[in-house]
């Protein structure tokens, strides 16, 4: 089965010019399920902050205004993406690589790159800052598709196709970001990385073969440092240290659990407190759960199925390979972060600064999101009858 999956997947190059292809209109479920999500996010950012931005700005609308903002400015980059002509970015896919992986050294520099939460992840102002973590996603699904596509065949080759298109993956942007430190990020691109392989068509045996012979760099990598091993022994026994490192997956149980199945009611809830912490950003969820209930949480992972579902679907109806594969990354991107989140909150994955993408607030996170989602649109108006 998983063989003639695989083979669907393997688009023929078109020869037609996308020039000369009848467009087809914006696909409404896939909008209309990042719709809903996108309105979701903006009620539960502001329900989920109000606490914190009326203590620290006197103003419980301060991070809701904020993401307006930041979801204005990413409609417009998603527009773009939605219009340009895909194929021409894959000449400049290698280049953003390596212009991405500059970006990741100088924001481990001290005094340049800033620090928030004890992690150096953000470059520029306070009052303007980015996470070049954040353009590292779009990156790398970009050159993926750009190589995966012109590899033809060697993609089931260990040597030309899996080693060289992961040691790029893994050295250029994951290990930076690994050091930043950030894990959750780090281990989101690894798994796109494997994803869009798999995708491609490369042999299963060569994938496992590469992820255990990474397993042991990356348990050094964790077991050399305290604060990793924290995390880890937090998300294998939270309330054995309920008040330090299990703090944030005890309090987010606890937001869940006193939802019930139909929550406690909009903005009632009461972990947002100062109880629970990074309540509007990696946390949200969990915020979500308590005043929604079951029900809400479960609306939540039926739109980023049904997101999921359309998307892949669109994507097998590219006019090209490289088009397949572009849709395909920007989609697992979406939807491994969003399972990764929950993963978090619910005590299924250790914790991570993964955000909830276009629910949790953050600028540069929603506006990658945004123009992954105009990259799968774009695709998907040139999609195969």
């Amino acid at each position: 089965m998983a063989s003639a999956y695989r083979r669907s997947l393997r688009v023929a190059p078109s020869a037609e010019p996308l020039a000369s292809r009848a467009t087809r209109p914006a696909d409404p479920l896939l909008l209309g399920s990042v719709a809903f999500l996108i309105a979701l996010g903006l009620v539960m950012v502001f329900s989920a902050s109000s606490a914190i931005a009326y203590t620290t700005y006197h103003d419980t609308a301060y991070y809701l205004k904020h993401q307006l903002a930041y979801l204005a400015i990413g409609l417009v980059f998603a527009y773009a993406a939605y219009r340009v002509d895909y194929r021409k970015l894959k000449t400049i896919a290698p280049g953003l690589v390596v212009a991405t992986a500059i970006l990741l050294v100088v924001t481990l520099i001290p005094h340049v790159g800033l620090i928030s939460g004890g992690a150096r992840r953000w470059l520029g102002l306070r009052a303007f800052s980015f996470q070049p973590s954040e353009i590292a996603k779009l990156a790398l699904v970009l050159f993926l598709a750009a190589k995966l596509s012109s590899l033809g065949e060697h993609v089931r080759s260990l040597s030309k196709g899996v080693a060289p298109t992961l040691l790029v993956a893994v050295v250029l942007l994951a290990v930076p970001i690994f050091a930043e430190p950030d894990m959750g990020t780090a281990s989101l691109l690894i798994f796109t990385a494997f994803a869009m392989l798999f995708t491609a068509g490369a042999r299963l045996e060569h994938l496992l073969l590469a992820a255990l012979a990474m397993l042991p760099a990356a348990a050094l990598a964790v077991g050399s440092s305290a604060y990793k091993r924290a995390r880890v022994f937090a998300f294998l026994d939270p309330w054995k240290d309920a008040q330090n490192t299990g703090f944030h997956i005890v309090q987010s149980l606890l937001a869940l659990g006193s939802g019930g199945v139909l929550g406690l009611g909009l903005g009632h809830s009461r972990q947002k407190y100062f109880y629970l912490p990074e309540a509007h950003t990696d946390f949200i969820f969990a915020v979500l759960g308590e005043e929604l209930g079951l029900l809400g949480a479960l609306v939540v992972l039926a739109l980023f199925v049904t997101f999921a579902i359309r998307a892949t679907e669109l994507a097998l109806r590219a006019p090209d390979r490289f088009g397949m594969l572009l849709a395909m990354g920007c989609t697992f991107l979406i939807v491994i972060q969003a399972f990764i989140n929950i993963g978090v909150v619910t005590s299924s994955w250790p914790v991570t600064g993964v955000p909830l993408p276009f629910i949790s607030f953050g600028g540069t996170s929603l506006i990658v999101s945004l123009i992954a989602v105009g990259l799968i649109a774009n695709v998907g108006r040139h999609r195969r009858a």
